[in-house]
């Protein structure tokens, strides 16, 4: 390897480093998103380790979320993320998971590219540039290497499709599932693995066993791991929240403008950045290779341009309202979310920026300078998206949790948490949780049907005077949450909002026979008493992003 590029190498981890730094350096004052972590995943892990089931059977409950929410609902206990938080802080394991996954992600877009895509010496800025920019995307931070992982995957795949034998290909298949989610990314990749087979079969290049048990063999490690999620489907017939997902409500004209939406600014959990540079980049290419007519030479540039775009339609025609008459037939369509194959587009993009770059510097001098720049306002653009800085008008850490102002709610109670029940308004039910509350509300999207059921009866009111949240709750639910017409879908009320809430309506009664004994509200109720319900104390702390309003349950 070249010297030029072993410093290039050692520039990326570095970084790497620095991209990551502010966990490490600011601890609970650094910032992250919110949504779909904060508000859920982090709370889970601490409650899972905190509860004693981490091992627990797969009949286990957890009794601190929905008056027992199943063990299988949080997961497996052989998940890399789940022992970070149990062996580390939970800001720290965070931390370290944000590095491993941003170092092997580089490190398998490199040895892909190298190997596969442009292996020339030439090509070392533009692959190891390209390398750098997919592993500083704004990934999923529980997916792990759910999608960053895939050019890893690709690479061992590969190499056992061409009829290597080294030992290396089959530890990353069969270290990859332990720090990665199946039906979170890895399902959607091996059954694409599964079409290139049969294509290879289907061209008359031969049945490749080995290349076909490789994929059995990821496919069996990951059912494996994830044995409460087999299990589950497979041998519980309890109904669960997921019976009554409903997807398919989308007339053609939204489903085209979502194919646009996602096709240029891609989607939340797998946020590719690549609208601003990538795109025009890959635009500016394709111009050339037409003009110059180089549709043989960059077969592979052409079929990842018709695979961006497939992807991103496959995900907006799910949600195609004429897809109704097979959900009704075919209840897996609804239970199970096959709109992810675009989870596979940071790889297909990051590897057509790659090729893109390369067809640029084909070009002259000046293309060369060109693509330098492009790499640069990458970085630059994905600079921006650092946690730290798009979330930094967000609760930190430490606001968002609050633990020192729920302590004090926990010693104003005075009780022993697991003899009453809380639910919140306004703010998230995980902060209560991730503080050992324990709570009827809950954001998860498999827990029984008939406890949806039953909380339902306490927000009925509330949803009767509100189309867009009873549907919301009705058709997915999975945020369990006391809904309030007022505030809509909003739930981080700050301690300087003004808002109060003047009309609510909930079945206190319910509420009660739930178990229910105390409301955090981040607002003010002004028609309290109404609701059977009696402010208490106000809690406010510098070190919280919110101001609590206890209220108890009137006997």
């Amino acid at each position: 390897m070249p010297v030029t590029e072993k410093r290039l190498l050692f520039f990326s981890f570095v970084a790497i480093a620095l991209f990551v730094s502010p966990y490490f350096l600011l601890g609970e004052d650094a910032h992250m998103r919110v949504h779909d972590n904060l508000d859920s995943n982090i709370a889970w892990y601490k409650i899972v380790t905190r509860s004693g089931e981490l091992f627990g059977s797969v009949h286990a409950v957890i009794p601190q979320i929905a008056n027992g929410l199943p063990r299988n609902a949080f997961g497996t206990e052989f998940s890399g993320i789940v022992w970070l938080h149990a062996l580390f802080p939970s800001i720290y394991a965070y931390g370290l998971s944000q590095t491993i996954t941003r170092v092997f992600a580089f490190i398998g877009m490199y040895l892909l590219l190298r190997k596969y895509v442009i292996p020339e010496r030439k090509w070392m800025w533009i692959r190891v540039g390209a390398s750098l920019a997919f592993a500083l995307t704004p990934f999923w931070p529980s997916g792990m290497l759910s999608t960053l992982g895939m050019p890893l995957a690709l690479w061992a795949f590969l190499n056992i499709r061409a009829g290597e034998r080294s030992w290396a290909n089959y530890f990353v298949l069969t270290l990859l599932p332990f720090y990665s989610s199946f039906v979170l990314g890895f399902f959607f990749f091996l059954s694409a693995m599964g079409i290139w087979w049969l294509v290879d079969v289907i061209r008359g290049k031969g049945w490749n066993w080995r290349f076909f048990f490789a994929i059995v063999y990821m496919i069996v490690i990951y059912l494996a791991v994830d044995y409460r999620l087999v299990h589950s489907l497979l041998f519980s017939d309890e109904p669960t929240s997921r019976d009554e997902y409903f997807h398919a409500r989308l007339p053609l004209w939204r489903v085209m403008r979502l194919m646009v939406k996602n096709y240029v600014l891609g989607h939340t959990h797998v946020m590719t950045v690549h609208g601003l540079v990538i795109l025009p980049v890959t635009f500016i290419a394709l111009y050339i290779v037409w003009k110059k007519k180089l549709w043989k030479r960059e077969k592979l540039f052409i079929f990842l341009h018709v695979l961006n775009v497939a992807l991103s339609m496959w995900y907006a025609f799910w949600f195609y309202k004429e897809w109704v008459p097979l959900t009704e037939r075919f209840d897996i369509l609804d239970k199970f979310n096959f709109a992810r194959y675009h989870f596979l587009r940071p790889t297909v993009i990051y590897v057509l920026f790659a090729v893109s770059l390369k067809v640029l510097w084909q070009q002259g001098t000046l293309w060369k300078h060109a693509c330098f720049a492009a790499l640069a306002a990458q970085f630059v653009v994905l600079a921006a998206f650092n946690e730290e800085i798009a979330h930094r008008n967000k609760p930190s850490f430490r606001e968002f949790y609050a633990e020192k102002q729920f302590q004090e709610i926990k010693k104003y109670i005075g009780r022993p948490v697991h003899t009453y029940r809380v639910a919140s308004i306004g703010i998230h039910p995980a902060i209560a949780q991730y503080n050992g509350f324990y709570t009827l509300d809950t954001y998860n999207n498999f827990y029984p049907l008939s406890y949806k059921h039953k909380f339902r009866q306490i927000i009925a009111p509330e949803l009767a005077k509100n189309k867009k949240l009873r549907e919301y709750f009705d058709e997915w639910g999975g945020r369990c949450y006391i809904f309030v017409n007022e505030l809509g879908k909003h739930y981080m009320f700050q301690k300087h909002s003004k808002r109060t809430i003047k009309h609510l309506q909930l079945n206190t009664d319910v509420f009660r026979e739930m178990g229910g004994r105390y409301i955090f509200s981040a607002l003010p109720i002004e028609n309290a008493t109404q609701n059977q319900l009696e402010l208490k104390k106000v809690f406010r702390s510098k070190q919280s992003a919110w101001t609590i309003y206890l209220y108890k349950v009137m006997p």
